[in-house]
C-alpha cells in the first residue's frame, strides 16, 4: 500500500518557522502498530492521521495522532495542521468563505473554522470549551530561580505570580519580567528534584514573559522540564487551554472576550505565532478559541508491504 503524507509548517507564514507536522489524509487501513512506527520513523514532534465516516460526512473527520513516543490524546497544532492539509489538498471543499469541520480526537470532538481566499486556506481556528483547576501553591522565587537558571529578581510577583494550572495535565505557570528571561532560561534537574516543584505534580513548566520584541505578540512563551531537553523549546499549542485559564484567574483580567497573540521561539529557533481569544465569564467553563496560518513544506509518499 502507498500512503501520501504532507508536511506543513504551523503557525506561521513562512517555512522553516512555527511547529513541522506531518498529515496523512488518507489512512485507511493502517494498524496503530504501523502509525506509531511511522510516526517514529519521520521524528517529528506529531504526525495526524485522518479517517473518514462510513458512509462518508463531508463535516466530520476521525484524528489519530501520534508523537515518536506513542499516541497523544489531544493536541492543538495538528488540528490547525490537518485541516490546512485537507483544504489545500481539495478533500475539504472551501465552498463558503468560512468552512467549518469537526475533528474526533480520542480526548474530544473539536470544531475547526477554515477561513479562505478564493478557495485558498489563510486562516484555521479551533475552539473548545475547558475546565480549570487552579492551584496557588508554587515554590518560593528562589527554588524557582534555581531550577530555572535565572535570577529571582526576574521572576514577577506584581502583576503576576507563579501558580499550578491544570485542564487534564498541569502546568506549573511561572511569569518573568523579561523576554530575555524566558530565552536564557535553562533547566536544572538537581534543584528541581530537591525543590517543592515535584509535590505540585507538574513535570512541565510554562514559562512566560509579557514583554516580547515582536510588535505582533503580546506574550512569549516556552515551555521546560525534566522530560524536554535542556535546549529543546517544543510546541506549546496543548499548553494554551492552562495558559487562557491562569490569565483568567487574576482578577485584573475582568469578565469579557479578550484576544492574545503568542509567540514561541524567536527568530533562529522556528518562531510560532498562535492567536488566542477568550471568552471570561467567570465560571467553571472557559470558552477558548486557537487559531493560526500554516504553509506547506513537503509532499511524500511511504510504501508499506
Amino acid at each position: 500500500m502507498t500512503y501520501t503524507y504532507y508536511i506543513a509548517d504551523v503557525f506561521t507564514k513562512q517555512i522553516f518557522s512555527g511547529a513541522q507536522i506531518a498529515v496523512f489524509p488518507y489512512a485507511e487501513g493502517l494498524s496503530t502498530k504501523e502509525m506509531t512506527l511511522i510516526a517514529r520513523e519521520l521524528n517529528l514532534t506529531e504526525t495526524v492521521f485522518i479517517f473518514r465516516h462510513e458512509p462518508v460526512n463531508q463535516k466530520s473527520r476521525i484524528m489519530r495522532i501520534f508523537s515518536p513516543l506513542g499516541e497523544i490524546n489531544f493536541a492543538g497544532h495538528p488540528v490547525i495542521a490537518a485541516a490546512f492539509v485537507l483544504a489545500s489538498c481539495g478533500d475539504i471543499s472551501l465552498t463558503d468563505p468560512i468552512q467549518t469541520v469537526f475533528f474526533e480526537q480520542n480526548a474530544d470532538i473539536v470544531e475547526v473554522n477554515i477561513s479562505n481566499e478564493n478557495g485558498v486556506p489563510v486562516f484555521v481556528q479551533f475552539s473548545r470549551e475547558v475546565s480549570a483547576v487552579v492551584d496557588r501553591f508554587a515554590p518560593t522565587d528562589d527554588e524557582l530561580a534555581s531550577f530555572l537558571g535565572v535570577q529571582a529578581s526576574e521572576i514577577d510577583r506584581k502583576k503576576y505570580t507563579a501558580r499550578l494550572v491544570s485542564c487534564g495535565f498541569p502546568y506549573l505557570v511561572v511569569p518573568v519580567w523579561n523576554y530575555d528571561s524566558v530565552r536564557n532560561a535553562r533547566f536544572n534537574y538537581s534543584t528541581w528534584s530537591q525543590s517543592a516543584a515535584p509535590q505540585t505534580a507538574a513535570q512541565e513548566i510554562l514559562l512566560f514573559s509579557p514583554k516580547t520584541p515582536f510588535q505582533d505578540s503580546d506574550f512569549n512563551v516556552r515551555l521546560l522540564g525534566p522530560n524536554i531537553g535542556i535546549h529543546a523549546d517544543p510546541p506549546v499549542g496543548s499548553a494554551m487551554p492552562a495558559f487562557a485559564s491562569y490569565l483568567c484567574s487574576f482578577e485584573q483580567l475582568r469578565h469579557g472576550t479578550y484576544t492574545f497573540n503568542v509567540d514561541r521561539g524567536d527568530e533562529n529557533s522556528r518562531r510560532s505565532l498562535l492567536k488566542l481569544e477568550m471568552d471570561h465569564k467567570g465560571t467553571d467553563k472557559l470558552t477558548l478559541r486557537v487559531g493560526g496560518e500554516a504553509v506547506m513544506f513537503a509532499q511524500g509518499s511511504i510504501n508499506l508491504p
